[in-house]
């Protein structure tokens, strides 16, 4: 049920419970996990309810909107909300981002610097300001460092060949082309796949061969925060155009209304471009 009514201009909806419920299990969640940090027996337990009382309580919200879009309550003001959230969002990210690029940047070009002095020589003879860096003594059990082949250039081209196909997906369904549309969406989450296996390739190999671990001084805390959070990322806008292509295989976009397979576009576009920013930063410089 809601508030709209035949000539309204924004669609209104009658009040929810869904913020409501999903506060309950965030809440849930998040007191779980401070216990799971302090040993507690039951915050495993707890966690795991809160988090799948959250995952329904977003099927059943997201159900709802997409039920609210498919009846045409939706109009131009709404869909122009729904662009202004999803770049906002995007922004956001971004931000986010932008705080561990600036982390690792600061690490390099100025902590190093200015540990590099006399008293830093004094105190740690056999420290050297080199990236990456082990630190001084026996700190840090040695490793190394991350190259830039075989996976991550090959992770590279998996990332941006899934961006032209994506980009072909939607060119298919404004030209209303659904199942070539279906199938260069399909191509590109197998893109995504692909890539997030390869990661863990890249991972175990790190752990197991170099020695690279998020204990790993600087290089490997920013290393893994970088990339982890970016394969999370990748998972996140997977999951976005799998449910695209559900909504798409039963036919519920045409070729001028499809802003959720528009707004999950923007989202893996970001993420192709955070990669190649890893790519040139963490692999090659």
């Amino acid at each position: 049920m809601s508030a709209h009514t035949p000539g309204s201009t924004y669609f209104v909806p009658q009040p929810s419970r869904h913020p409501l419920t999903a506060a309950i299990g965030l809440l849930c969640m998040f007191f779980s996990l401070a216990a799971w940090l302090n040993g507690e027996s039951f915050a495993p337990i707890g966690f795991a309810i809160g988090l799948v009382w959250l995952l329904y309580v977003l099927w059943q919200w997201f159900g709802d909107a997409i039920a609210e879009s498919q009846s045409g309550s939706y109009g131009k003001l709404v869909d122009s909300s729904f662009r202004w959230s999803m770049s906002w969002f995007i922004f956001s990210e971004v931000m986010f981002f932008g705080a561990f690029f600036g982390a690792l940047f600061y690490a390099r070009e100025f902590a190093l610097d200015m540990l590099n002095n006399v008293n830093t020589q004094v105190i740690w003879p056999d420290f050297a300001a080199t990236w990456p860096n082990i630190g001084p003594g026996n700190l840090v059990s040695h490793f190394r460092s991350m190259t830039p082949w075989p996976v991550p250039t090959i992770n590279t081209a998996l990332l941006l060949s899934s961006g032209a196909t994506l980009t072909m997906s939607h060119h298919a369904l404004r030209e209303n082309h659904r199942r070539k549309a279906c199938t260069w969406l399909a191509i590109t989450i197998a893109l995504g796949v692909a890539f997030l296996f390869c990661q863990g390739f890249e991972y175990f190999h790190a752990y197991n061969e170099l020695n690279l671990k998020l204990t790993s001084g600087v290089y490997g805390s920013t290393f893994f925060l970088l990339t982890g959070f970016h394969g999370f990322h990748v998972t996140m806008g997977g999951l976005m155009l799998s449910v695209v292509l559900v909504r798409m295989l039963r036919g519920d976009f045409t070729a001028e209304h499809h802003f959720a397979f528009e707004g999950a576009a923007w989202y893996w576009h970001f993420v192709d471009v955070v990669w190649l920013g890893l790519y040139i930063v963490v692999y090659w410089l």
